[in-house]
């Protein structure tokens, strides 16, 4: 299993470089579009981005969605604002969404999502369908504009999923 990000550890405060690449990650940008919008090479901006995840306390081999949910989550980026309102997700899709917000191992998402292993690209896919998000990192972004991974929704998920 994929060790779980560090909640209780501080955050250190992003350089105003780290934090200029966090707000790229913050849109849904990849490494490589980041160098090509920054104008700076793909290996400092993959270094940048080992940076951040350093100093978020996420595993090294973290995922985009879920360096991205601690950037909103730890607010060390502006909260994105919902283009559209948040579509009426079942308490199973809620809690597939927070899994992909916390772990990068299918298997732990999976596990997180009360899903069987094989059933869990079916349900991603039915959850970025539903939601309209182009990737996993999109689905991240949404999902902070609708305010649906904050901690009293994380709460309202779990407990209606022990139901």
């Amino acid at each position: 299993m994929t060790p779980p990000v560090t909640p209780s550890a501080p955050i250190t405060p992003l350089t105003p470089t780290l934090q200029r690449v966090a707000q790229h990650l913050a849109t849904g940008l990849t490494a490589q579009e980041i160098a090509t919008q920054t104008a700076l090479s793909p290996v400092t901006i993959r270094q940048y981005i080992r940076d951040i995840r350093e100093s978020l306390h996420c595993p090294p081999r973290c995922k985009p969605p879920v360096i991205v949910h601690r950037l909103f989550a730890d607010q060390q980026v502006a909260p994105p604002t919902a283009d559209r309102p948040a579509p009426m997700l079942s308490p199973d899709e809620l809690l597939l969404l927070r899994a992909v917000a916390e772990h990068s191992d299918a298997r732990d998402i999976a596990v997180a999502a009360k899903l069987a292993p094989a059933d869990l690209r079916a349900a991603l896919d039915q959850l970025l369908t539903d939601t309209g998000a182009q990737d996993t990192t999109h689905l991240v972004i949404l999902a902070h504009g609708w305010n649906l991974l904050t901690l009293e929704q994380a709460h309202a998920t779990r407990s209606g999923a022990n139901q």
